[in-house]
């Protein structure tokens, strides 16, 4: 049997007396793509920066690639994870975001060498190589030397796909990395995503509210409400014949808003 690459065990978060994630469990195999899907607030984005140690947890256990995440053994205890611990444990991972955070006073080169020198001490003629063969597979080779100032914003989020994978994770998770954007810019950004799910055994999990690429996207669609999952299953299962009724009401107003799914 193929363990799990991720494992969420009885999860919570809160922010003050808010709950965000109520006891969630769930299991994302190695290579899955896996689409997070739900109203604002449910707890989506929530578990992508807990996954990157950007938020701690309440309660409950999280293990990456076998390991435990925000727990480690001393002395044949279970304590807190430290941050040699957590920085080992982020390197299995790679995160895009809503709004590309390039480093506006670096060109596209550095924005994507920068990490891979910084934390796993990769000399610059290697990082640069790699870094070229990236912002070649994003459309981008020409651009090298640009500043982030003068790309749109479909460029500036496909550099930030390619600095993300710069550090060659076995994970990477997506958070509304269209939403930013002018609909006309959204494609060329879906394109690459689609050709990395495509191209790569790299375990995928997207939160969005593009109903018709999670739909071509995902092996496996969750539907979260409230920090939950209230529903799961294939994109064919959870588009076209939702069992509950919460996810029945979401995609009528997601339909009634003009998007596909």
């Amino acid at each position: 049997m193929v363990e799990p690459i991720i494992q969420i065990d009885k999860l919570d978060k809160s922010f003050g007396p808010l709950k965000v994630l109520d006891g969630l469990s769930f299991d994302v195999m190695p290579g899955e793509k896996l689409a997070l899907i739900g109203p604002s607030g449910s707890g989506k984005t929530t578990i992508l920066r807990i996954l990157m140690t950007l938020e701690t947890i309440t309660a409950g256990h999280i293990k990456v690639c076998g390991e435990q995440l925000y727990h480690m053994q001393r002395s044949g205890h279970e304590v807190p994870a430290d941050e040699p611990h957590l920085h080992k444990m982020r390197s299995h991972i790679g995160m895009v975001f809503q709004h590309f955070n390039l480093f506006p006073h670096k060109c596209v080169l550095d924005n994507i060498t920068l990490a891979p020198m910084l934390t796993k001490g990769e000399v610059r003629a290697k990082a640069e190589q790699r870094a070229m063969e990236l912002l070649e597979m994003v459309g981008l080779a020409d651009k090298a030397k640009a500043m982030p100032a003068q790309l749109s914003g479909g460029q500036k989020q496909r550099v930030a796909i390619a600095r993300a994978l710069a550090l060659k994770p076995r994970i990477m998770l997506f958070d509304e990395v269209t939403s930013a954007l002018d609909p006309e810019l959204v494609e060329e950004v879906l394109l690459v995503m689609k050709r990395l799910a495509a191209e790569t055994d790299m375990t995928m999990l997207l939160v969005t509210h593009e109903m018709g690429f999670a739909h071509e996207f995902a092996d496996r669609v969750l539907f979260f409400d409230k920090g939950r999952i209230v529903e799961q299953g294939s994109p064919d299962k959870i588009f076209r014949h939702p069992s509950h009724e919460r996810t029945q009401s979401f995609l009528r107003k997601i339909i009634a808003a003009g998007h596909r799914v």
